[in-house]
């Protein structure tokens, strides 16, 4: 299992990807993104904070925080972001239906993060998920989608998505 300096680097290397010149037509995203302006909810730097814990150890003071809005800024537009899997349908081939989330453990060991920062994921074909520690990046088409999962409510899709390591 990866230590926590280990997750924590994961996570800042994620933070750098607006740097990296986009594809043609290939819009990157940072998380940030994903949350209006005006917004109050907590941001991926505040989520940070918060730690992974072990099940059971959760109280009613770590509920999903409520996201005030969603952003429709990027709808239709090809977008790649990069995140955790939060699986949610896993064959042997792999996962195909899944949340992305900001952080590792979104969902699972923690709190999930508001709506406004998490995507729901369809694949166009199933990702070999060998890891849950592990960064992935995912290219698709964006939207805005309330949708409601066993795990969170979610605020955005990406559909059509080709998923891959995160490569940094």
């Amino acid at each position: 299992m990866p230590t926590r300096r280990h997750i924590l680097a994961s996570l800042a290397a994620l933070s750098f990807v607006g740097a990296r010149p986009a594809f043609a037509g290939v819009v990157d995203l940072d998380w940030k993104d994903l949350v209006p302006e005006g917004d109050t909810g907590k941001l991926l730097e505040q989520l940070r904070g918060i730690g992974v814990v072990e099940h059971g150890q959760l109280t009613t003071g770590f509920e999903q925080e409520e996201a005030k809005a969603v952003t429709e800024a990027f709808n239709g537009q090809t977008v790649r972001l990069p995140g955790f899997v939060v699986p949610l349908d896993f064959g042997a081939d792999g996962v195909k239906d899944f949340i992305l989330a900001p952080f590792v453990g979104a969902c699972i060991h923690v709190p999930p993060p508001p709506a406004n920062q998490l995507v729901l994921v369809s694949a166009k074909k199933p990702y070999a998920l060998t890891d849950l520690y592990e960064p992935v990046e995912v290219i698709g088409e964006f939207g805005t989608a309330a949708t409601a999962t066993g795990l969170a409510e979610v605020g955005y899709t990406l559909t059509g998505a080709k998923v891959r390591k995160y490569k940094g």
